[in-house]
């Protein structure tokens, strides 16, 4: 069965997006290395350039996801990623109203308005046997209060942010136990997965 990862970029004092949502220093790491990434739907904006550890941490995550999860927040941010999502998945998106102008023809972006449940179960569906990455502070923060994430995996970026957008700013069951990380260090970036314990 699909796991459920909650996969996000933040600074090391946790915060996802700077006061004005920038989001430029949490994701600089992307573009520190000499080894080039190309998105599975082509785009020169999604061509990450990474050292060689981020590199292999990033082509085994392009590898084990199945299906994007995400709030209207994140999905608004990416424009809709034009349709389809840069690893060329199916993207769900939670949402209270379907935006203007959606769903759109050839697009592999679906909008979900019956809850965070209903979402990842339809994410698990298209994901069949890959991961679930869910993207975005709230629907993570949902999906961890809801008993639904299975992995945190979390790339600290070299950089404090002093205020912003909080990861793990409003979860109702606290603390959460969490199990032993795996931890990759890459250059202006460490990344750990750690497994939650529910």
């Amino acid at each position: 069965m699909a796991k459920v990862v909650a996969l996000m970029s933040m600074s090391l004092d946790g915060y996802v997006a700077d006061a004005n949502d920038g989001v430029d220093e949490v994701f600089d790491w992307y573009f520190s290395g000499d080894v080039e990434i190309p998105m599975p739907i082509p785009s020169p904006d999604f061509t990450f350039h990474v050292s060689a550890p981020s590199a292999d941490h990033v082509r085994g995550l392009m590898a084990e996801v199945g299906a994007f999860l995400t709030g209207r927040r994140t999905f608004d941010a990416a424009d809709g990623w034009g349709g389809r999502h840069p690893w060329d998945v199916p993207a769900f998106v939670v949402t209270h109203h379907v935006p203007d102008g959606w769903p759109r023809p050839d697009s592999t972006v679906q909008f979900v308005t019956d809850g965070i449940e209903s979402a990842v179960a339809q994410a698990k569906s298209a994901a069949g046997p890959k991961s679930v990455a869910v993207h975005g502070a709230q629907t993570i923060q949902e999906c961890l209060d809801s008993g639904l994430l299975d992995e945190i995996n979390v790339d600290v970026a070299a950089v404090l942010l002093g205020g912003g957008v909080r990861l793990f700013d409003h979860l109702a069951n606290t603390p959460a136990v969490l199990g032993n990380p795996t931890v990759v260090a890459g250059v202006g970036v460490t990344h750990l997965r750690y497994p939650v314990h529910t």
